[in-house]
């Protein structure tokens, strides 16, 4: 093994999953470092989940291969479990057990012996400041609590790579930011290595060293939160006129002007994207008033992962097509029958 192989946690090779008519991840090659955070940004019903199952071997890949710290999914699949660590998108922990027996029965699965166990639990629950309530039954938690609990189990049978799959879903905006503190301090003072899934693009934005855009099972963009912004290349302007016909109007007029780099309507607004924003807005002003249209408002801000989506895929990263939810449905019902 080569140094640069050496520093790779997780290699995919053209991995893909199929269920009859669904493609939930198509051919799909990435190589995330160790120690890194990698974060699988996109919609509902994008692949973001089903590449984690695979990941984590519980989906079979249809084609393709990845290891996982070095560990071939398909033919080492007990080494690679022994190697990670998974919070699941939904609650997995008992709610009838306290926190600490919780813990107690992950380091059994695992094989650990008692003493290794309970300085262990004392340690995690220390991580993630439940040491308090480590007596109590999982039943009094708070939503954070119980996802701190198990980000925790995660953690439990120290694990090299550690999957987070949605881990602030449903939480609040501020149990939300204390859940990503202590991600971020796993990650810099444990040098776990993760790959977290998200649609929040502030979550990505905020944790990630470096984001994978996935959307219908493929990899539209990857680099890190500045490099796939400032690939747009400059201000966001946005036009919000009385109607629909007034934002096409003026699309329509001015898409392909060389002073903007895009002009898109979408409903009744108009997105711009110009290198100097508060310099193009007067320019945006005149043109609107030779057309004989009024704008109800103008904004202008910095690029952002939303907007990365927007500009690969014409939707808003938020959108979930009619179909996406019919496919969901369709990838729970033949991953039940694959387990």
């Amino acid at each position: 093994m080569n140094q640069e192989t050496a520093d790779i946690a997780i290699l995919t090779e053209n991995i893909n999953k199929r269920y009859e008519q669904v493609t939930a991840v198509k051919d799909i090659s990435i190589t995330v470092q160790k120690g890194e955070l990698f974060g699988l940004l996109g919609p509902n019903g994008a692949g973001k989940s089903t590449l984690i199952g695979m990941l984590s071997t519980m989906l079979r890949p249809t084609g393709g291969n990845a290891h996982v710290w070095g560990h071939d999914i398909r033919s080492q699949s007990t080494k690679v479990r022994m190697s990670i660590g998974v919070v699941f998108q939904g609650t997995t922990v008992d709610r009838k057990l306290t926190g600490r027996q919780n813990l107690d029965l992950h380091g059994r699965l695992y094989g650990m012996g008692r003493k290794e166990r309970n300085e262990r639990i004392e340690e995690v629950l220390r991580l993630v400041e439940l040491t308090n309530w480590a007596d109590e039954v999982v039943q009094k938690y708070s939503g954070g609590m119980i996802r701190r609990l198990e980000i925790a189990r995660g953690m439990m049978h120290h694990p090299k790579v550690l999957f987070l799959d949605e881990p602030t879903l449903g939480l609040d905006p501020q149990t939300r930011n204390h859940i990503w503190d202590y991600i971020r301090k796993l990650n810099r003072e444990k040098n776990i290595t993760m790959v977290l899934t998200t649609h929040y693009m502030e979550e990505a934005d905020m944790l990630c060293n470096r984001i994978a855009i996935i959307d219908h099972g493929e990899i539209i963009a990857l680099g890190t939160p500045g490099e796939l912004k400032s690939e747009l290349g400059g201000d966001i302007i946005t036009l919000k006129f009385p109607g629909e016909e007034d934002a096409a109007k003026m699309a329509e007029k001015y898409n392909g002007n060389p002073d903007f780099k895009e002009m898109t309507s979408s409903g009744t607004t108009v997105r711009i994207t110009s290198t100097d924003g508060e310099r193009a807005i007067p320019e945006l002003l005149q043109m609107t008033a030779e057309l004989g249209l009024r704008i109800e408002s103008v904004s202008l801000r910095k690029p952002t992962l939303d907007d990365v989506f927007l500009h690969h895929t014409g939707k808003n990263i938020r959108y979930t097509g009619p179909d996406n939810s019919k496919s969901r449905r369709g990838i729970r019902h033949m991953m039940k029958k694959e387990k």
